[in-house]
């Protein structure tokens, strides 16, 4: 297990400083991004209409916060797997679920005024790094059935 952890150093250094920078955009979200929704979900918002806001600026607030998780997610799931094939799988569903996520969230924004939960879980989706809790695992997963294959 040591002698792993050794062989494994640079990846578990790297992973690390990929896991705080997560952090740091958590703990600097009030600062860094426009995103009146960051105090309306902390309070009771099942009966609040939506926060006023400037849809360019929060579209670009949301967009940069998704943009730099995706950066540090793709950077760690190729320091872990140093798999190119993997890395532009998980770009391309970057791509394609962040196209998603953003219509969707600006949709119920526009046309569901009362979607409060909706919102907060389309919104979660867009500015935490829960795909990458999701691809790591599967990725893994995967290359571990790939070995079995090929050994036998």
């Amino acid at each position: 297990m040591l002698n792993s952890l050794l062989k494994h150093k640079f990846k578990i250094l790297i992973s690390v400083c990929i896991v705080i920078c997560f952090g740091i955009i958590r703990a600097f979200e009030n600062s860094l991004f426009y995103d009146p929704f960051l105090e309306y979900f902390e309070k009771d918002f099942k009966n609040l209409p939506y926060p006023e806001n400037d849809s360019v600026k929060l579209f670009c607030g949301l967009f940069f916060r998704y943009f730099l998780n995706a950066i540090l997610s793709l950077s760690l799931i190729y320091v872990l797997f140093r798999d190119i094939d993997i890395f532009k799988f998980s770009f391309f569903l970057y791509a394609f679920f962040g196209v998603i996520l953003f219509v969707a969230f600006f949709v119920v924004l526009d046309c569901f005024p009362n979607a409060n939960w909706l919102l907060f879980y389309v919104r979660r989706f867009i500015i935490q790094p829960i795909f990458v809790l999701l691809f790591i695992p599967a990725f893994y997963y995967q290359q571990q059935n790939l070995k079995k294959i090929t050994d036998h």
